[in-house]
């Protein structure tokens, strides 16, 4: 398997390399007793750029997220973000459902409450929720019903399948507060976390490493370290990623010419803005426009 960035210390698999054949922002995968088919991710510390979702319906398995060792179990649901360091120690057969999604299906929808739920910002790095009878059945219903969404060729199905996700991700989220307690992280965990907090906030207006730099009051190069370190990404990338999701936001809900949105996220040349798509995506704002409104025709 070709890995995303080959300078990667820890290799990392994207979305795309992982499910080639589906739509590129979401799969669902129904275990059905069958070994896992990517066998070079076994027993290699690896990062994924994507959410992924399980419930165990059967099996057990020992898998290290971070620095935390599972025992997979049927009583618990598992849950990991983007950059997390896994570590898979036993292949063994599993009967269970993976949900599978990128950044990009969650921050188009244009609602900041689904992107800053606790299961998706993971503020305690955890990667396990207990579930209780109740908890275990009511996820199951949830996703038999994306299953039953995804096998159909219905309408809005993309629609549909991110509604339910959204569903999940609220009660999700509501264990996960329940079961984690907040403690007090490392600075290093801190500073990113303040990293990407700025990001969000002054996009727009600051596209360089340096400006964040000084408004963490640190050097661009600590800054960079730690970064890097904490999440797998420089924080150019930071930048750029978030640039990214809200130029394809734009592109996706409004009617705006790709001029129009250049300039609204600070670029002054809609050029170099078409350059700088192209670069991160593999195609153009129009391109990206007219294949993203088909998917949800």
């Amino acid at each position: 398997m070709t890995l995303s960035a080959k300078d990667h210390i820890i290799p990392q698999y994207s979305f795309q390399e992982m499910f080639p054949a589906g739509n590129g922002m979401l799969e669902l995968i129904e275990a059905k007793g069958q070994f896992n088919k990517h066998k070079a991710m076994f027993l290699v510390p690896h990062r994924r750029d994507y959410y992924q979702l399980g419930l165990v319906d059967e099996g057990d398995g020992r898998h290290w997220v971070d620095s935390a060792l599972y025992q997979l179990n049927p009583n618990c649901f598992y849950f990991s973000t983007p950059q997390q360091v896994h570590i898979k120690e036993q292949a063994k057969p599993f009967m269970g459902v993976n949900i599978c999604f990128t950044r990009e299906f969650i921050e188009l929808e244009n609602n900041r409450v689904f992107r800053d739920l606790p299961i998706i910002t993971n503020p305690q790095n955890g990667h396990e929720l207990k579930l209780q009878p109740a908890d275990r059945d009511f996820i199951r219903r949830i996703i038999g019903l994306m299953l039953d969404e995804q096998h159909q060729h219905q309408s809005w199905k993309n629609a549909a399948l991110q509604a339910y996700l959204h569903n999940l991700l609220i009660y999700l989220s509501r264990l996960y507060e329940q079961q984690f307690t907040a403690t007090e992280q490392n600075t290093d965990r801190q500073l990113l976390r303040q990293f990407t907090t700025l990001i969000a906030e002054h996009y727009r207006q600051l596209h360089e490493v340096a400006a964040y730099a000084q408004l963490l009051h640190i050097s661009t190069g600590h800054l960079t370290a730690v970064v890097k370190a904490q999440s797998g990404k420089t924080p150019i990338r930071h930048i750029h990623e978030r640039l990214v999701v809200e130029a394809k936001r734009l592109l996706f809900h409004t009617g705006h010419s790709v001029k129009e949105i250049a300039f609204e996220l600070g670029f002054e040349d809609d050029a170099y803005f078409n350059r700088f798509f192209k670069r991160l995506e593999n195609s153009t704002p129009t391109e990206y426009r007219r294949s993203i409104l088909e998917i949800y025709r």
